[in-house]
C-alpha cells in the first residue's frame, strides 16, 4: 500500500495510516476571466447517478463522484510522477486496534460542512453507512448498494464512538480496508430529509461534501457543476466557475465537438483521429497507470478457456506491437495484470508475447486449428470509463485470433449494460451464454487487482468474479496476503500469486491504458495522475 506516514498515536492502537495532507500547491492564473467553463465530453452515454454512489464504472467517480463527494480517505492525485496514495479526506486519521486488528478507528475531519449547509459528523457518516448497509433503515438504497458494497466486501460493522470518532469491524483482518473505503461517498442526511426521503429528487439536487456542487442535471444531455465556495480544503479551490459534463459514447463525436469548439477536453480520443486534432492545435495528454484491458474468462463446464493451451494459444496470439501502432501509441502492452516493474509482478514463466507459430502448436496439441477453429463468443463494448477503443481493438483481434485458429464472435453492449453484467456472471441470462467480458479496470491496490476477481468467495453476486474462477491455491495466497500487514511479505506473495496466474494464462492480457485526453490549448493547470481519477480543481481557461 501506498500511504503517506504521519506519527499520530492513540493510547491502545497501532498507527497505520495516519495521513497528512501536504499536498504541493498548484500553481493557478494571476488572473482568471470571470465567468469560466469547461466543457467536458464524457465516453459515457448518460450522466452517472449522482446521490452519492456512481454508477458508469470509474467515470462515474471521476465526473460525479469525486468532484460533488469526497471520502473518508481520498486519493491524492497532485503528482504526475509518482503513482496516486492515500491522502486524509473526511478523515484526518485513522488506525487499527493493537489489540484486535479487525477494529479501525476513524477520526473525522471537524468543520466540515454539505452544500446545503448542515454538519458533517459522526452522526452523518453512520447515517451513510445505513443507507448502503441498513436494508432496513429509511434511507436504504439499493441502487447505491448495489453499487458500493462489492467494492468493499471485508465489511462487517461500524458504529459512532463519539461526536467525530467512528470504528469499523471487518469480517478478518483486512491490510487492504483503507483502499476499500476510498469508494464510498458521503452524502447529506439532512438534504435527503429535506427532499421528503426522496433519492430521484436528490439525484438532482444533491448535497455532498466536495469541491463542486450539482447545480443542474439533464439526464442524456448535461451536468453543470459549480465551485463549493465554502469546500474544507483551501488547496483544492476550483480555478473555473462552470464544469459542464456532456455524455458522448462515440469517439468520433467527441471529436468533431472539440474542433467545432463545442466543447474543450475529450476523453478517450479516437487513435485515428490525434494527428488531425494536433494540426488544429489541440493539446493531447497521457500519462501510464495502474489500468488493464483483458478478457476475463468464463471457466463454467463448456467454456473453451477451461483449456490452458487454449488461454496460452489466445494469449500468444495478440499482436501487442500492432495495436499500439493503430492506438498511436496510446498504450502499453500487457504482459500480466500488473507491469513487469512492479513488486506484484513475480517471476512466471510463460512470456506472453506475439507467436502465432506457437499458438498454432498450441491449439494444434488440443485439436483445433484453421479447419477446425475454436469458437469463442465475447462481450463488449461501444465505449465507456476506461475501455479505450474497444471496438476497433476487438476488430484488430479477431483478425489476430482467426490466423491461428481462433474464432471470435462478439455480443456488443452499451457499457451501462455491460457493467453490471460484470456481478452478475457468465452464467446469468444477460451474459448471453459469453465464454469472456471485455471490461478494464485499475489496480492501485490487491483488492481491485486480484482479489475481487480471482478469489472464490468474490463469485457472482459477491464481487467480480464474472467467470467463476475457482483455484484453492489462489485463494490460499489472497487469504494471506489479505492478513498480512508487513509490506514487504505482502508483497512477496502477491507476486507468487501474479506469477501463478499468468502461468496458467488464467486471463488474456492486451494493454495498459496511458489515459489519453484532447484538450483545446486554452485549458491549463491540469495535472494528469498516474490514477483513473483526476482532479478538476486546479483546471483554468486561459483566454
Amino acid at each position: 500500500m501506498v500511504y503517506k506516514k504521519s506519527a499520530q498515536t492513540w493510547r491502545r492502537v497501532v498507527p497505520v495510516a495516519a495521513l497528512s495532507l501536504g499536498l504541493a500547491v498548484l500553481a493557478s492564473p494571476t488572473t482568471v476571466q470571470a465567468e469560466q467553463t469547461l466543457r467536458i465530453a464524457m465516453t459515457a452515454s448518460d450522466i452517472p447517478l449522482t446521490t452519492g454512489q456512481p454508477d458508469s464504472g470509474f467515470e462515474g467517480y471521476r465526473f460525479v463522484g469525486y468532484t460533488i463527494y469526497d471520502a473518508l480517505i481520498n486519493w491524492d492525485m497532485s503528482s504526475a510522477d509518482d503513482i496516486s496514495g492515500l491522502t486524509p479526506g473526511l478523515a484526518e486519521s485513522w488506525e487499527i486496534d493493537e489489540d484486535d486488528q479487525q477494529v479501525w478507528y476513524f477520526h473525522l475531519r471537524e468543520g466540515v460542512t454539505f452544500h446545503d449547509g448542515s454538519d458533517w459528523n459522526a452522526d452523518a457518516a453512520i447515517w451513510n453507512l445505513d443507507k448502503v448497509y441498513d436494508e432496513d433503515s429509511p434511507q436504504f438504497d439499493a441502487r447505491q448498494a448495489g453499487n458500493v458494497r462489492g467494492r468493499i466486501p471485508s465489511m462487517d460493522g461500524y458504529e459512532k464512538v463519539d461526536d467525530y470518532t467512528i470504528s469499523f469491524t471487518t469480517s478478518e483482518p483486512d491490510a487492504w480496508f483503507p483502499y476499500q473505503l476510498t469508494f464510498l461517498l458521503f452524502s447529506s442526511p439532512a438534504q435527503w430529509e429535506a427532499l421528503d426521503g426522496d433519492w430521484d429528487e436528490f439525484a438532482r439536487q444533491p448535497s455532498g461534501t466536495g469541491p463542486f456542487k450539482l447545480t443542474r442535471l439533464v439526464p442524456r444531455e448535461r451536468a453543470v457543476l459549480e465551485p463549493f465556495a465554502d469546500y474544507w480544503d483551501a488547496d483544492r479551490v476550483p480555478q473555473v466557475d462552470r464544469v459542464e459534463l456532456l455524455p458522448m459514447p462515440e469517439s468520433s463525436s467527441r471529436t468533431s465537438a472539440l474542433l467545432s469548439d463545442q466543447v474543450d477536453w475529450i476523453e478517450s480520443p479516437a487513435a485515428d483521429a490525434i494527428a488531425r486534432m494536433e494540426s488544429q492545435g489541440m493539446v493531447i495528454t497521457s500519462n501510464p497507470y495502474p489500468h488493464t484491458w483483458p478478457y476475463q474468462f468464463s471457466m463454467l463446464e463448456g467454456s473453451p478457456w477451461r483449456d490452458i493451451n487454449v488461454r496460452k494459444a489466445a494469449n500468444l496470439a495478440v499482436d501487442r506491437e500492432g495495436l499500439e501502432s493503430l492506438l498511436g501509441g496510446m498504450m502499453v502492452p500487457a504482459v500480466g495484470t500488473v507491469t513487469p516493474d512492479h513488486p506484484w509482478f513475480g517471476e512466471p514463466e510463460f512470456e506472453i508475447g506475439y507467436d502465432p507459430d506457437e499458438a498454432r502448436r498450441l491449439l494444434a496439441e488440443s485439436g483445433y486449428g484453421p479447419d477446425n477453429p475454436v469458437e469463442i463468443k465475447v462481450l463488449i463494448s461501444t465505449s465507456g470509463s476506461g475501455q479505450m477503443q474497444p471496438l476497433a481493438m476487438n476488430e484488430y483481434i479477431q483478425q489476430t485470433f482467426a490466423e491461428v485458429g481462433i474464432e471470435l464472435e462478439f455480443e456488443v453492449l452499451d457499457w451501462e449494460s455491460l457493467f453490471p453484467n460484470w456481478r452478475r456472471g457468465a452464467d446469468h441470462e444477460t451474459s448471453l451464454e459469453a465464454h469472456a467480458t471485455n471490461i478494464t479496470f485499475g489496480w492501485l491496490d490487491p483488492f481491485a487487482a486480484f482479489y475481487r476477481f480471482m478469489h472464490s468467495s468474490m463469485a457472482p453476486p459477491n464481487g467480480f468474479n464474472w467467470g467463476y474462477m475457482d483455484d484453492p491455491e489462489y485463494d490460499r495466497l489472497l487469504d494471506e496476503a489479505k492478513v498480512t500487514f508487513d509490506q514487504e511479505a505482502q508483497d512477496a506473495l502477491l507476486a507468487e500469486f501474479h506469477a501463478r496466474m499468468v502461468d496458467d494464462a488464467a486471463w488474456l492480457w492486451v494493454a495498459h491504458d496511458v489515459g489519453p485526453r484532447a484538450m483545446n490549448p486554452r485549458v491549463q493547470g491540469f495535472v494528469q495522475a498516474q490514477n483513473w481519477f483526476q482532479d478538476l480543481t486546479p483546471v483554468y481557461i486561459e483566454e
